[in-house]
Order: C-alpha cells, then structure tokens, then sequence
C-alpha cells in the first residue's frame, strides 16, 4: 500500500493560519491533552478555529486535531491556544497522563543511562 504525501499547506499559508506566530506554550497542549468546546462556532472566527471546535465536540487529542486538519501540531498549538483564551475549549490531560513539563530533564535521564551503563 503506498501512502500519498500529505499537502500540509505551504509555508505562506501556514504563516497567515498563525498570523505570523512560530510556537506556542507546549506545557498546556502536549500530544495527548483532550481537548473539548465550549461553545458553538461563531461568525468571524477562521476556518481552522471553527473546524477544531467542531472537531472537539467530545474529547480529542492535540495529535488527533492535527491529523484531521493535516496541520503541523505546533500550528494546531497555536490555534488551540487561541480558543483556549477565549474560553471556547477546555483542555485536560487523560487520566494519570502528566504533561511534558513535568517529566524529567532528557540529559538527567541521559546522565543516569550513562551511570547504569559505567555499573
């Protein structure tokens, strides 16, 4: 089965999605947090934001959004965040999940691979 490339949108596009922001704050949307509207579409709002507050009438993923806006995640973050401060979604961590921010430091981690490894 070949897989066709996904047209993710150019450069120029995804740079007037965002309105010319590069990042969002990955510590309130990682891959896993659901997320779940508050309210109905509105007029005046993009496409994108209307089509994700469709989308999250029932809890979805970041990773889920993305794949069904075929959008880069850290463009869907940006979105997200968005609504997020509108207060058209809620977002929440699945049960027992702990946002990226809380794990521990990659080189921490490295570092005590590194000490297991000299045992």
């Amino acid at each position: 089965m070949t897989r066709r490339p996904v047209d993710i949108g150019s450069p120029d596009r995804l740079y007037m999605v965002t309105g010319g922001r590069s990042s969002a704050d990955d510590t309130v949307f990682d891959l896993v947090t659901l997320i779940v509207s508050e309210s109905e579409p509105a007029a005046g709002l993009q496409s994108e934001h209307v089509r994700i507050l469709e989308l999250c009438r029932h809890p979805t993923a970041v990773v889920e959004i993305a794949a069904e806006l075929r959008m880069p995640v850290t463009v869907v973050r940006i979105l997200l965040t968005d609504l997020h401060a509108t207060g058209r979604i809620t977002a929440r961590h699945p049960h027992g999940a702990r946002p990226a921010a809380s794990l521990p430091d990659s080189v921490l981690l490295k570092e005590v691979l590194h000490g297991l490894r000299s045992l």
